[in-house]
């Protein structure tokens, strides 16, 4: 199976519109009321069996089971008889929903992300139609479950031979999109090892250094809009809290940071196709980003988005038939890429790297990105070989991404 994503933005009527924001209201609801009842058992479960708490304590019986995903799916329709507003909408958006929330749940226990939170007014901003009908897409406009016909922006052409198999509602700052999931039945094959490879070594000063030399400064998109954006804020610290003017001045805030983000994915977009013009491999560096995040300069790494970068580099190189793959990020200015002697510890101040035992001096983040090059090289070399000698029967060749 391959899917693909495609982007749209709607051209909702005013009635849609209003159908668009009560899903979300009743989305928020069952979901906050879904997490209550979880936060609820799991707090029940955590008491002291010889002494309870001078707050409050959370008395549910024994045999209780956990609540989970289906179980909090069946007792949707009991919901249902009790509030009437949730059968206005969409059976499976409401599942879809209690899905959402179980997959916090699960990243929380194996990703190490935080508790899940309840959802303020305005704070749901997307939701989710797992099927849609026979031929739902007609030239600018689909066909979306409860609601009917709605109008898009069709900027390109969907092929015929994939089928649609998700929609997925966003509210933005800018208007309401729809991304479309399509899939087709067809294995694509994975670029293997071949052609020139780049080494490439992300930071703050040089965005990027490259093994052959290449340095690019990082542009400053939050920072160039701090100023705007502290403006901005300050007229709506003035308003009345809930106000009309206060939600236009909101509105102002999310469009000036939805247009700061835009901005990024765009110079990142270029720039992995400038870098994936002549060659064949691409190693990066595997980060620590969520540690880079909430380190001392953690507003200028989330500024230059790193983790967005690499994402998207991936799937260029995967579009493009490139070979991507991150490499161990150990080190990589300690070490020199000439002899492979340590070479201690460099402040960051010291922007030269000069090895005292082969006297190699070249400029710190290249040499960075070449020790990158080199182990990425190292890797990929067992597969290389094995591929020549034949080893590896059944690899379809490479092709392009382009034909599908």
């Amino acid at each position: 199976m391959f899917n693909l994503t495609y982007e749209f933005k709607l051209k909702p009527t005013q009635s849609q519109i209003a159908i668009f924001e009560d899903w979300l209201e009743q989305c928020r609801r069952v979901y906050n009321y879904a997490l209550c009842e979880r936060k609820d058992w799991i707090k029940s479960r955590s008491c002291r069996i010889n002494a309870c708490s001078l707050h409050s304590e959370y008395i549910i019986p024994v045999d209780t089971p956990r609540p989970t995903y289906f179980n909090q799916s069946e007792r949707l329709t009991q919901a249902k008889k009790k509030y009437p507003e949730l059968s206005t909408v969409a059976a499976q958006v409401l599942q879809q929903t209690l899905k959402r929330l179980e997959k916090a749940f699960v990243a929380m226990w194996e990703h190490k992300h935080g508790f899940p939170r309840f959802k303020k007014p305005g704070k749901m901003r997307s939701f989710v139609f797992p099927q849609l009908g026979v031929n739902p897409i007609q030239k600018g406009k689909i066909k979306l479950p409860r609601i009917g016909w709605v109008k898009f922006y069709q900027s390109r052409e969907i092929p015929d031979s994939g089928t649609v198999k998700q929609a997925h509602i966003v509210k933005r700052a800018s208007g309401w999109y729809i991304l479309l999931i399509v899939q087709w039945d067809v294995d694509v094959p994975q670029p293997i090892p071949h052609g020139e490879a780049i080494g490439i070594d992300v930071g703050l000063k040089s965005f990027i250094a490259t093994s052959n030399g290449l340095t690019l400064k990082r542009p400053r998109f939050f920072v160039d809009a701090e100023r705007k954006l502290k403006l901005l804020q300050k007229r709506v610290s003035k308003k009345r809290i809930g106000s009309n003017n206060w939600h236009k001045a909101q509105r102002k805030v999310a469009k000036r940071h939805e247009y700061v983000a835009n901005c990024r994915k765009d110079w990142h977009r270029k720039l992995s196709h400038q870098i994936c013009n002549n060659v064949g491999m691409v190693f990066v560096e595997d980060l620590n980003l969520v540690g880079l995040s909430r380190s001392m300069l953690g507003k200028h790494c989330l500024d230059a988005g790193f983790g967005q970068f690499f994402n998207i580099l991936e799937q260029t190189c995967f579009k493009r038939g490139v070979y991507f793959q991150k490499v161990d990020s150990r080190k990589t200015s300690q070490t020199c890429p000439n002899c492979g002697t340590d070479t201690g510890k460099k402040e960051l101040s010291e922007r030269t790297h000069a090895c005292s035992n082969c006297c190699y001096t070249a400029d710190r983040d290249v040499a960075a990105a070449q020790v990158v090059l080199k182990r990425g090289l190292a890797a990929v070399g067992h597969t290389v070989k094995m591929l020549a000698e034949g080893k590896f029967i059944g690899i379809p060749l490479k092709q392009e991404s382009s034909s599908l």
